[in-house]
């Protein structure tokens, strides 16, 4: 029972030496944690289920009525749901918060604005579940939008919720930057990975870095950045490349870029972890960097559709404003079942 396990782990916390290792004192408040919410979850649904079986057999007895039955079953059918959703975020990673980097693909300036307009979907996403949004590097499109942007976006379960948006993302509109109002197709590709915090070991040999400053980029006049404090990283043995200038303090963002650094090594095991578990079970499904994963079609329909999935929505704007639940609820139930059966979709330009 995890009433139990709780009630175990906490034993530990009452002990004088508890703190003594902090990293281990860290890890499990957050696993006690973790699993107090998780029960909370579940206490929810199956009180949810038992409310609706009394009221049932009140309105049998006709001591309720039909639609007090009704409104009893919608409510328990959502923490049902609820709870299914959240059981599919089973991975030790999905809990950690996420990295987002978003780059502009062929097609200058419009998948630039592709770029930008990817980058707000995500930032009103991570706002309207209350995730604090921060902006580490940022490229600006020649004409306009953006060439590529990094964001972290820190709350638990934030890389459980968006590890299925790695990939290309798929635009179909009349472009705003054609005069002749012709349909243009744009490409964008993004990447997500868990922030590692200190409570795993990652270890990056100094020797295997190579370190660079340059100026921030800014908007003109008094805002340009003279000193040198951006950096960028390089891993030598895997040729990772991390840039930081989110503060105007080159110790910070050096501090910043060791920490996505590591973070980008971690999702690298993990997704060595399970290119070896899905040769193993013979998966269907790959989730593979630079696969396209969602067409977004704003003519001559409005259509958003998942490729992966089946999901989609004809409320594009909706889709684009942040309102992400459904695909990232569609995608999290797909990846956890054994069998699933990819669905083939492929929209003419």
């Amino acid at each position: 029972m995890k009433e139990n396990f709780i009630a175990e782990k906490e034993k530990y916390t009452t002990q004088p030496d508890f703190w003594n290792d902090s990293k281990k004192a860290e890890l499990l408040l957050k696993e006690i944690k973790l699993n107090k919410d998780w029960l909370l979850i579940f206490n929810k649904a199956k009180n949810g289920v038992d409310d609706a079986e009394v009221l049932f057999d009140f309105q049998k007895e006709g001591a309720a009525t039909e639609e007090e039955v009704d409104i009893a079953y919608k409510k328990a059918l959502e923490e049902v749901d609820h709870l299914e959703f959240k059981s599919t975020l089973n991975k030790p990673e999905d809990v950690m918060g996420a990295i987002v980097e978003i780059n502009a693909g062929a097609g200058g300036t419009e998948s630039c604005d592709w770029a930008s307009m990817l980058a707000r979907m995500y930032q009103m996403w991570a706002e309207k579940n209350k995730f604090k949004v921060k902006e580490l590097d940022k490229v600006d499109g020649d004409v306009a939008g953006l060439k590529s942007i990094t964001l972290e976006i820190d709350g638990e379960f934030a890389y459980g919720y968006l590890m299925g948006e790695n990939g290309v993302h798929r635009l179909v509109r009349i472009s705003p930057f054609d005069s002749n109002s012709r349909r243009h197709t744009s490409f964008v590709s993004v990447f997500v990975y868990p922030i590692v915090d200190d409570t795993i070991e990652i270890t990056v040999s100094p020797s295997e870095m190579e370190w660079d400053t340059f100026r921030a980029q800014g908007a003109g006049g008094q805002n340009v950045n003279k000193v040198e404090t951006a950096v960028r990283v390089r891993h030598l043995p895997t040729g990772i490349v991390i840039e930081c200038q989110e503060t105007r303090s080159q110790s910070q963002n050096r501090e910043k870029a060791l920490q996505m650094l590591k973070s980008k090594l971690y999702e690298l095991e993990i997704r060595k972890r399970n290119e070896e578990r899905d040769k193993i079970e013979g998966n269907k499904m790959k989730i593979e960097w630079g696969s396209q994963i969602r067409s977004y079609v704003l003519h001559p329909y409005k259509l958003v559709k998942d490729v992966r999935t089946g999901c989609e929505t004809s409320q594009a704007q909706d889709v684009l404003d942040g309102n992400l639940d459904e695909f990232i609820k569609s995608f999290l139930l797909y990846r956890n079942n054994p069998n699933p059966e990819p669905v083939n979709y492929n929209i003419e330009d």
